[in-house]
């Protein structure tokens, strides 16, 4: 058992490194795209809105899709639209060319979160899900550790064309594993739990609302026998659906302030050249990976996953909020934003088997599908937000903007805490 999730966690952790590395490819082709056509940042930054436009909306609707014909077909259509985004950038021939490719690695892009989280909840034992949960974040963020400097490395050596197409070369090999693995991604039913004492196995059984399997549902239960329809009004009407889609809404926007602001923040208010700067922002992401590791190790120490969460946002945003203040020397701004990358990557795991407690049965790709959406569509705004904060002259608005969005996360996730315990404890109608 060890073994074989073991081997789902490292199929499921390759393919959403490749959705966190196919996000950075046309940002960092954006200079040659320039040199190559003469466009400049408004045109290079709308395709990057193309690619998360059409992943927000994809990634609210695949979840039904991985539902009813099981997850495996759909992580493969998802890794070859990354494969033709790619070969369709290296052929270009002019901006519709271009538009394209950065609609359909959208496309792509829109179904990982459903499907990678189906695959886990169904096909991982119930005592190593939480190291699958942390892997995945893990995953994620090397994804994006890595995309800059494989793509800068081609394009150096054969130029931008073999760089885009190097990209689907990866993917394409990633995709041929997942095919060799088809036996242990696909099917729906899940593993039997491994046995767990104490807090683990309590969280096991608290967890037996949806993803994990209702001892006590019937048929009519199953979300996935509905029509599309059935279900989404069955999901709307729970609020803590809500409140996990309006979570990972502020996450995503702290995590946009960090992304796009850090460097120039950095620079301005402390007087920290670009280089170091470019540098404490892959710490961040180090960090953060160091921290979904740990978090790991937190999912099975109690069933209140609510409270690790909680803890840890609240944590990241008073670094947040101290770095905003501008005190302190250069270094110690660069200490609290390894501490805030820590601390938002230990959230990360219990954050994941908390929205798992709120799936119904028969709808776990499409509630990943819908909350996750929540994180395209705060990617897509708050840039612009913050952007205007540093227009204005607020120099360390992002940084504050990314404290109190941490904060109102930590608050959302004991609402939705609440709701699932309540759901838990609610007499199953007859």
């Amino acid at each position: 058992m060890r073994r074989r999730d073991w081997l789902v966690i490292s199929l499921v952790g390759g393919a959403h490194a490749c959705s966190h590395f196919f996000q950075l490819v046309i940002p960092t082709l954006y200079l040659s795209l320039a040199a190559e056509y003469g466009y400049d940042f408004a045109q290079l930054g709308l395709l990057a809105s193309i690619f998360f436009l059409l992943s927000s909306i994809g990634q609210a609707s695949s979840g039904f899709i991985v539902d009813r014909i099981g997850p495996t077909p759909v992580l493969w259509f998802g890794l070859a639209c990354f494969v033709a985004s790619g070969l369709l950038i290296a052929g270009s021939n002019g901006y519709v060319m271009l538009m394209v490719a950065a609609a359909v690695g959208g496309i792509g892009n829109s179904v990982f979160h459903p499907v990678d989280y189906s695959i886990l909840n169904h096909r991982v034992s119930t005592e190593r899900l939480g190291h699958g949960f942390s892997t995945h974040g893990l995953t994620g963020n090397l994804g994006w550790a890595i995309a800059p400097l494989y793509m800068a490395a081609f394009i150096h050596l054969a130029g931008w064309r073999v760089a885009a197409a190097a990209a689907s070369g990866l993917v394409a090999i990633v995709l041929f594993l997942t095919w060799l693995g088809r036996h242990l991604l696909s099917g729906r039913e899940s593993v039997a739990p491994a046995r767990m004492g104490g807090a683990g196995q309590r969280g096991a059984s608290t967890s037996g609302l949806g993803a994990s399997g209702d001892k006590a549902s019937t048929p009519g239960d199953d979300l996935s026998r509905k029509s599309a329809m059935g279900t989404l009004r069955a999901l709307v009407a729970q609020p803590a659906l809500w409140g996990a889609f309006l979570f990972f809404a502020c996450s995503s926007v702290s995590l946009s302030a960090i992304q796009n602001y850090t460097i120039p923040m950095l620079d301005t208010v402390y007087g920290v050249d670009k280089v170091l700067a470019g540098s404490a922002l892959s710490g961040y992401m180090l960090a953060a990976a160091g921290g979904m590791l740990a978090g790991g190790f937190l999912v099975s120490s109690t069933p209140r996953s609510e409270l690790v969460v909680f803890g840890s946002l609240v944590a990241a945003a008073s670094f947040f909020a101290l770095l905003a203040t501008g005190v302190g020397a250069p270094a110690f701004a660069l200490v609290l934003i390894a501490l805030a990358g820590f601390f938002s990557g230990v959230a990360g795991p219990s954050r994941d088997m908390l929205i798992r407690r709120v799936a119904p049965k028969g709808a776990t790709g499409t509630v990943y599908g819908l909350v996750y959406s929540g994180m395209d569509i705060g990617a897509s705004l708050a840039p612009v937000a913050f952007g205007m904060m540093l227009d204005v002259g607020l120099t360390r608005g992002p940084w504050a903007g990314a404290a109190a969005s941490f904060v109102a996360a930590a608050v959302l996730a004991m609402a939705v805490g609440r709701a699932a315990a309540a759901r838990t404890a609610s007499p199953r109608p007859a």
